[in-house]
C-alpha cells in the first residue's frame, strides 16, 4: 500500500476510452470498463486501491474528465490536487 493516499473520480459519460490514463499510471490502477457509456465507448475505471495522487491520469487525459484527489492524513478528508477542464488553447498546468 503506498504512503500516500490517492483517488480519483471520471466523468464516465464523457469518457472516450482513449486509454492514454491507463498507460500513464505507474500504479497500474487504471483498467478500461467491460461496460460501454451513453456515447458507446469502453470508459476507464479506477482498478486498485494502491493509487497515489500522482496527476499523470489527468495531465494526458485529452478530454479532462479526469479529477485526482489526495488524502489529507489528519482528517482524512479528499483534497482536490488537478482537475482540468474547459481547456480552449494551449495551457500551463501547476500541480500542488
Amino acid at each position: 500500500m503506498p504512503s500516500i493516499r490517492g483517488s480519483i473520480d471520471i466523468a464516465i459519460e464523457k469518457c472516450k476510452g482513449c486509454e492514454l490514463c491507463v498507460v500513464a499510471c505507474p500504479q497500474e490502477s487504471l483498467q478500461m470498463a467491460k461496460e460501454i457509456n451513453k456515447q458507446g465507448y469502453h470508459y476507464a475505471v479506477l482498478l486498485e486501491d494502491n493509487c497515489t495522487g500522482c496527476t499523470n491520469c489527468a495531465l494526458v487525459c485529452p478530454d479532462a474528465v479526469i479529477t485526482v484527489f489526495r488524502e489529507d492524513k489528519k482528517t482524512k478528508e479528499r483534497i482536490p490536487v488537478a482537475e482540468i477542464s474547459k481547456v480552449t488553447s494551449d495551457i500551463t498546468i501547476k500541480v500542488n
